[in-house]
């Protein structure tokens, strides 16, 4: 029997979702590490958890379902945030030797993933081993893209709104290169994968922090229910769509 797809397609919904989950696991890796005062470590622990457990579900499932291919985005996004804060504020190795550390290991994964495969076309998915290189190239990603992100605010000095201002420019160069020329569209979405994590992280920053820092101050809490409100209708949007599709 032929295998099943197990990723979503490309559209303009999946980059609406992804930006959304990126700002959520901004927010809610902030509220377990500060908020919730648990630390980094901890934080790393916990989220690391979820990581495991929800992509084990995804592994186990035999097609594209999206509630749970969206709980492994979100808990990529949110282990990302712990990773790149645990590899600056408990290794004090600063964002810039995070950022290029977790360029180095996004690069050998899709190294790794080409080599074996040919291609580095993220869908369709079928086979479970290609799918586990999927997934340890967008936890790269994402811990990759919060790194960036906190690396124009802290490092460079951008106010959020700046940083986000900043990474939303290169997304539209990105859609831009996909349309107007012969770019490789694969290697075209790893890079708006990467930067899409920082404009949705420096999006939830704003949403958080206080007016002083140039943020709404809404709270890590609120912020996050807010995220997860909207993507929870984003999903139910894709699955009516994918029920008509069938149709």
């Amino acid at each position: 029997m032929k295998s099943l797809n197990k990723v979503a397609e490309i559209t303009l919904l999946f980059w609406l979702m992804k930006i959304v989950a990126t700002t959520l696991g901004e927010t809610f890796g902030d509220y377990l590490s500060m908020t919730l005062n648990y630390g980094y470590f901890t934080g790393l622990v916990i989220t690391f958890f979820l990581f495991v457990l929800f992509l084990g579900i995804q592994l186990a499932l035999k097609k594209y379902i999206p509630v749970f291919y969206w709980m492994v985005i979100i808990a990529t996004t949110t282990l990302g945030t712990e990773i790149s804060d645990f590899i600056d504020r408990s290794l004090h190795l600063g964002y810039t030797m995070g950022s290029l550390l977790l360029f180095f290991g996004l690069a050998v994964t899709l190294i790794l993933w080409k080599r074996k495969y040919k291609s580095l076309a993220v869908f369709p998915i079928e086979l479970m081993q290609k799918e586990i290189f999927y997934w340890i190239a967008i936890l790269f990603s994402n811990s990759l893209g919060t790194a960036f992100g906190d690396y124009l605010v802290d490092v460079i000095g951008l106010s959020y709104i700046y940083a986000a201002i900043v990474t939303a420019s290169v997304i539209l160069i990105v859609v831009a290169l996909h349309y107007l020329s012969k770019i490789n569209h694969v290697l075209l979405f790893w890079i708006a994968f990467v930067f899409t994590r920082p404009f949705g992280a420096t999006f939830g920053d704003f949403l958080t922090k206080t007016t002083k820092q140039g943020g709404l101050d809404l709270g890590t809490l609120s912020a996050s229910l807010l995220s997860v409100l909207i993507i929870s209708s984003l999903v139910v949007i894709e699955y009516f769509g994918m029920k008509r599709a069938v149709k």
